[in-house]
């Protein structure tokens, strides 16, 4: 047998799980694989396995996570935004689309479950999920698929080895791939996002300015870009809030000066970006920019709102890669970037740095900077296959009044 065949049969014993949940005395099992994607981790679950009555659905997710609770002990969560995240994968009959995927954010201390935002990192572990839960068959040594984020309709390509041993297709975990935030190496998980301007907002742009100014209360103004290519963020100069932008995670999580600053600026840019009253919601992320430290071309410190990130989202990486090409942006005055139709972005984070290739209009002389194409490397793991339990009145799967069907889009 080789050293893969373990892989194998695990991937095939994952295919021939039980087909659905089951009642385990006061209890319900669902079928539940836990993935690491990128630097995030979290749950992943078939829509089948889940019931289509969203309130049902997510009580379920909240038990399997342990929230609302701020160490999240009685669940699978990790204290901490970045592993408070869940999956939700089903097949697509959509044209041109292979997988449709709905990501969940939960919070360790609320009672909350947010399908609106994407997650980039979450997203590299949809197709090994879908491999290794029976969802996709690999079809080569590389197996791509067409992957639909439901939260915001965005349609990435995702590739990852599946070599051929004597038990089939694997997945292939091991490699050399590394990505800051995550231990060792592993088999790259290559993202082709292919258009990602005006994920959540109405375009690239929302305020239609490459640079505002907006007033916090007590403060008083400062200069911001509000943007969206993938992840809507506000991006302003760390010095203009008097920090130097090199501040660890740590320091920035103990400043409640800035913090109370950032937020009060996060609240009056949402409603600029059209995106209403933002206090309760996720986005827009907050990004501190200021000039590479590292040989990079611009450094960042992100607030997932509140929390500063130990590095940076995905999507906050490629929306932040993005401001650094637009003439006249709060970022592109701190960066150091090259001309060219195709650009290579290294986005400084306080645990290392996150590369973005970018692919620019080089057709259209009127729109010369609108990014047409976001290239970028992950790297995923199963950790955990088998069952999660959860109390057992949350859901009966036999009662047909909690139909299973593929997830839908919803809107909080």
């Amino acid at each position: 047998m080789s050293p893969h065949s373990l892989t194998a049969v695990a991937a095939s014993a994952s295919a021939t799980a039980p087909p659905g949940p089951r009642r385990a005395g006061s209890q319900l099992a669902i079928p539940c694989w836990f993935m690491r994607g990128g630097t995030s981790r979290g749950p992943f679950f078939r829509a089948r396995d889940l019931p289509q009555y969203l309130p049902a659905r997510d009580a379920i997710l909240l038990a399997a996570m342990g929230s609302p609770d701020p160490r999240q002990i009685d669940g699978l969560g990790g204290a901490h935004p970045l592993t408070s995240k869940a999956g939700i994968v089903a097949r697509s009959s959509r044209p041109g689309v292979d997988l449709e995927f709905l990501f969940a954010q939960l919070q360790p201390d609320r009672d909350t479950v947010d399908t609106t935002p994407n997650c980039g990192n979450m997203l590299a572990a949809v197709v090994p999920f879908a491999i290794e839960s029976g969802i996709l068959t690999p079809d080569g040594d590389i197996t791509t698929a067409r992957v639909l984020t439901l939260n915001t309709n965005m349609v990435a390509e995702i590739s990852v080895p599946t070599p051929l041993d004597d038990s089939g297709r694997y997945v292939e975990y091991a490699g050399d791939a590394r990505i800051d935030g995550v231990p060792g190496a592993a088999a790259a998980v290559e993202i082709n996002f292919l258009d990602t301007a005006g994920s959540i907002c109405h375009s690239l742009l929302p305020t239609d300015n490459v640079r505002d100014t907006v007033t916090i209360p007590g403060f008083g103004p400062v200069e911001v870009t509000c943007i969206d290519n993938g992840m809507p963020l506000v991006i302003v100069s760390a010095a203009d809030l008097y920090r130097t932008g090199q501040e660890t995670a740590a320091e920035l999580n103990k400043d409640r000066e800035l913090k109370d600053r950032l937020e009060a600026l996060r609240i009056s840019c949402g409603d600029l970006m059209g995106l209403g009253d933002v206090t309760a919601k996720n986005y827009p992320k907050m990004t501190l920019v200021s000039p590479p430290i590292n040989g990079g071309t611009i450094n960042t410190r992100s607030f997932i709102p509140h929390v500063c990130h130990e590095s940076i989202g995905v999507l906050a990486a490629v929306t932040a890669a993005t401001a650094c090409v637009l003439d006249g942006t709060v970022a592109y005055a701190v960066a150091t970037v090259s001309g060219g139709a195709s650009r290579t972005v290294s986005v400084e984070h306080p645990g290392g740095e996150f590369t973005v290739q970018l692919g620019l209009n080089s057709a259209d002389p009127a729109d010369p900077a609108r990014v047409e194409k976001s290239a970028l490397l992950r790297t995923a793991r199963l950790i955990m296959a088998g069952n999660v339990m959860v109390p057992a009145h949350l859901w009966n799967p036999a009662d047909p009044s909690f139909p299973a069907s593929a997830p839908k889009e919803q809107k909080q």
